[in-house]
């Protein structure tokens, strides 16, 4: 009920920025209480316990949209806009959690980050088995699009069935970014000199593409989360109705055609740089 009560939808928009240290901490505490009361399952407990602090302010998030989608003489493209602040905070809540796990795979002791992250790794290790430095660009540009839209899918199933549900797929995408991002500062501390220079540029070369992937799925989630609230909230023949499953088909496209630019930026334009 503490975490609940901290923040809401609209005040949320107003302080987009603060939402970085709401996930940073959001994160940091179900690390902990995974660690203390659950160590055996931590690595995905860990993730259910940051959903169950940011579900609240997600929920109410999918409740404060569909209500935009109910006022009258307003266009998509301004409708789309709106949508776009609450997509700006959930994203600065997303990064705070991806922050969070990279320095907590970085701080603490080996043994336990192996045990924390296992889950993480392991997901690491099948994903870069499945891309190998042999396959032509276009192939992994495919296999990397089909993988993320396999993601998208489960972000608008999960939001539609479960509500907020598309949180978890977020976040457990935030914990694997942290594995992999401590990753990448551990094995190229001693090129770069310092973790002060060797963590920003991790961040950097996971989220040139990732920023794009992860709005993507915030998108669909949205899209998904939307019709679920007015499935339960109007009949399905109103009027309402029709207008917010324009809304959110329209949300859909845009995460489509965003998640296909992610795709392009991390198969051609990231190698270049890292």
């Amino acid at each position: 009920m503490v975490l609940e009560s901290l923040i809401g939808p609209v005040k949320a928009e107003k302080n987009k920025k603060w939402l970085f240290v709401y996930g940073l901490v959001y994160a940091v505490i179900g690390v902990v209480m995974a660690l203390w009361v659950f160590r055996s399952q931590a690595s995905m407990v860990m993730v259910f316990l940051t959903v169950i602090a940011a579900f609240p302010l997600f929920y109410k998030t999918l409740r404060y949209e569909e209500k935009k989608d109910l006022r009258k003489n307003i266009t998509e493209s301004v409708l789309i806009k709106e949508h776009g602040e609450a997509l700006k905070y959930l994203m600065f809540m997303f990064m705070g959690f991806v922050v969070a796990y990279t320095l907590l795979f970085l701080v603490l002791p080996k043994d336990l980050t192996q045990s924390l992250f296992s889950s993480q790794l392991t997901t690491i290790e099948s994903i870069n088995s499945n891309i190998t430095g042999n396959t032509a660009s276009l192939d992994i540009f495919f296999k990397v699009l089909a993988n993320n839209l396999r993601v998208m899918f489960f972000c608008i199933f999960f939001a539609f069935f479960y509500g907020a549900g598309a949180l978890f797929i977020l976040a457990w995408n935030a914990s694997v970014i942290g594995a992999a991002a401590g990753g990448f500062v551990q094995s190229k501390v001693s090129e770069y000199g310092s973790y002060l220079l060797a963590f920003p540029i991790s961040i950097m070369r996971y989220m040139t593409h990732g920023i794009f992937e992860i709005l993507a799925y915030f998108i669909a989630g949205l899209a998904g989360g939307i019709i679920s609230v007015a499935v339960i909230n109007h009949k399905t023949t109103s009027e309402q109705f029709k207008h917010i499953i324009i809304d959110s088909l329209d949300l859909m496209l845009l995460g489509f055609v965003v998640l296909i630019f992610a795709a392009f930026v991390e198969v051609y334009i990231t190698p270049i740089f890292f």
